[in-house]
């Protein structure tokens, strides 16, 4: 496939990362995108086919930069992060779709007229990306960003760094920075980026730096798009089958070690089946990773000490029934589950984040419901359960990004899904379509023809008024 001027590395990849700085990035990006030439479906798809060759010709280096930052398995590797390519693909196909102008209708006073929407792209985006999912959660974003025809600055997270190195590297020997440019750093580098005004900011991780990005992106009158997190409910109905709940929430819950914002944060078990559902997960948590998690192929590490340390402490011993080891050297927390857990227990504070599972029980559904209500909007929910009616009352009397019911995490995997939060779990959303409308401005457009103009909307309005009074009614 051919190779576009605009997209051709126009320095070489240490001169890059060394010589040019934010603003540097920002001016080459502005002046490119004022050329027109991302307006263009061919420029599009084009950028789309590179960074997907990119990906792939970099998937061995991802796979092992994503082991020394998680420990995360090869499969995981390729199920959960290289396999953003799938969502390259789907954008390629409806891109053209997606950029049409759509026709809406007038109303009868303007006729004749027509009337459409003109989606087109909003300048220069930033990007800022988290650590759990160090590839998935840049690439997914900028897939996006490239469809509606923007320029793009990614930050991705430096407590991931292998993985970051290697991103950095692909966009460099793919794009040009005037284009495409990845900015690596710490919190100062963070600040600097978010110092600078953009047509659009998106930002995954946590709650706390989303308040400081949304104030930041307030001063320069930039939208935001939050991706955050909060504590995911997984309700345990007692009309369910139990083997395949607990399969499903010993996956979702353990897969990346638990570091995955919808992962199942903890379970809300009907007494009358929570043993033995304890029982169950517990069977699965032994037949996923062995007698010795630790020395499991399948099971990943903590990406830090401090995030170590930080899960660690929400371990209480008397009420773990599964797991509870700890080795600060290796950063491994076992597959843990702890049963007797109350509101009020530390586990229960704040967002686990981790291979933590806190089981707690309730009487009757309204029980439930309530719980979830009493806190902050969760970025997903579970909802296990045979009962029809048991699933649409929970999902009409509770809020949450998204949702699944008799499974977890999968609702991802559907590009005609919105992936986003609601509340203290984020605000705006990507994800096929709707990636492509977040970074698009939707331009309404008006056309009428010269050869009918009717003279009762213009002064003097006496005579006029009577009709429009009759208009009203």
């Amino acid at each position: 496939m051919g190779q576009s001027t605009a997209a051709r590395p126009m320095v070489a990849r240490d001169e890059v990362a060394t010589n040019l700085t934010v603003q540097d990035i920002l001016q080459r990006q502005r002046q490119f995108f004022n050329t027109g030439q991302t307006k263009s479906p061919e420029f599009r798809i084009e950028q789309l086919h590179r960074l997907k060759q990119a990906i792939l010709d970099n998937q061995a280096r991802f796979v092992e930069s994503l082991r020394a930052d998680l420990r995360k398995p090869e499969f995981e590797a390729y199920a959960t992060e290289i396999s953003v390519v799938q969502e390259i693909d789907y954008a390629i196909k409806h891109l053209r779709r997606w950029m049409k102008p759509r026709s809406v209708p007038t109303p009868p006073t303007l006729f004749p007229s027509s009337a459409r929407i003109y989606p087109e792209p909003l300048g220069v985006v930033l990007i800022i990306g988290a650590w759990n999912y160090p590839l998935y959660l840049m690439v997914a974003p900028l897939v996006a960003a490239i469809a509606a025809g923007n320029c793009a600055v990614l930050k991705p997270s430096e407590i991931s760094p292998h993985t970051a190195r290697v991103f950095t590297e692909m966009l460099q020997d793919t794009f040009e920075p005037g284009f495409i440019a990845a900015v690596e750093g710490g919190v100062e580098t963070s600040q600097a980026l978010l110092a600078e005004k953009f047509d659009h900011i998106l930002f995954t991780g946590g709650t706390a730096i989303g308040r400081i990005v949304m104030e930041a992106a307030a001063k320069h009158l930039t939208p935001v798009t939050l991706e955050l997190g909060g504590k995911s409910p997984c309700i345990v109905d007692a009309d369910v089958d139990l083997d395949c709940a607990a399969r499903r929430i010993v996956w979702g819950k353990f897969v990346n070690t638990g570091q995955t914002c919808v992962a199942p944060d903890y379970v809300l078990a009907d007494r009358r089946v929570k043993p033995a559902l304890l029982s169950v997960i517990q069977r699965y948590i032994h037949e996923f990773y062995g007698d010795d998690p630790a020395s499991s192929p399948d099971f990943g590490r903590i990406v830090s000490s401090r995030h170590f340390e930080r899960i660690r402490q929400l371990i209480d011993p008397a009420k773990v029934v599964c797991g509870g080891e700890t080795n600060a050297e290796d950063c491994y927390i076992a597959p843990t589950v702890m049963d007797g857990v109350s509101a009020d227990d530390p586990v229960m504070q704040e967002e686990i984040f981790g291979p933590i599972l806190p089981v707690l029980e309730y009487e009757t559904l309204r029980d439930a419901i309530a719980f979830i209500k009493d806190r902050p909007k969760p970025l997903s929910l579970y909802i296990f359960s045979k009962n029809k009616a048991t699933q649409d009352r929970i999902l009409t009397e509770t809020s949450s990004g998204g949702a699944c019911v008799n499974e977890t995490i999968m609702h991802l995997g559907v590009p005609e899904l919105p992936l986003g939060g609601v509340g203290n779990s984020g605000m705006g959303c990507y994800s096929g379509k709707h990636g492509f409308d977040t970074f698009s401005h939707h331009k309404s457009v008006l056309k009428r023809p010269f050869w009918l103009d009717l003279k009762f909307r213009y002064a003097p309005y006496a005579k006029a008024l009577e009709l429009v009074k009759k208009l009203m009614t």
